[in-house]
């Protein structure tokens, strides 16, 4: 055999087995009612604004805790060892993606929908438009 016949093998071989290492990582939309029982699912939710986010970068620079309501309406406790993302309390809505361990949901990463800039441009446009 070539060896461009098994360097194309091999690199088939290779892409197939990211393939499906990869699909078995998708995880699903829950809420916490529902990621009790499961593995690793994503919640969309919003961030409860009148209980604290704790993050003090003196301290540990990643980890932060903060509350998050889910589209269900049920609040939870959630851990991110991580540093605090930019712009975090200014987001409209966040889906997390993580499990639940003892009482409170471990995120392993965060996804913020920030408010647009273009919003009040947009609405100036029709205004005068």
């Amino acid at each position: 055999m070539k060896k461009a016949y098994i360097i194309g093998i091999i690199m088939i071989i290779a892409g197939i087995g990211f393939l499906i290492s990869s699909a078995s990582d998708v995880s699903t939309y829950a809420n916490f009612k529902e990621a009790k029982g499961n593995s690793t699912v994503k919640i969309a939710g919003f961030l409860v604004k009148n209980k604290p986010i704790v993050y003090d970068p003196n301290v540990d620079a990643n980890l932060m805790t903060f509350f998050m309501e889910d589209k269900d309406g049920e609040i939870m406790k959630v851990t991110y060892h991580d540093s605090k993302p930019q712009d975090f309390e200014m987001s409209e809505s966040l889906v997390v993606t993580g499990k639940i361990r003892e009482g409170e949901f471990v995120a392993s990463d965060i996804l913020l929908k920030c408010p647009s800039k273009y919003k009040d441009q947009e609405f100036m446009l029709r205004e005068n438009g």
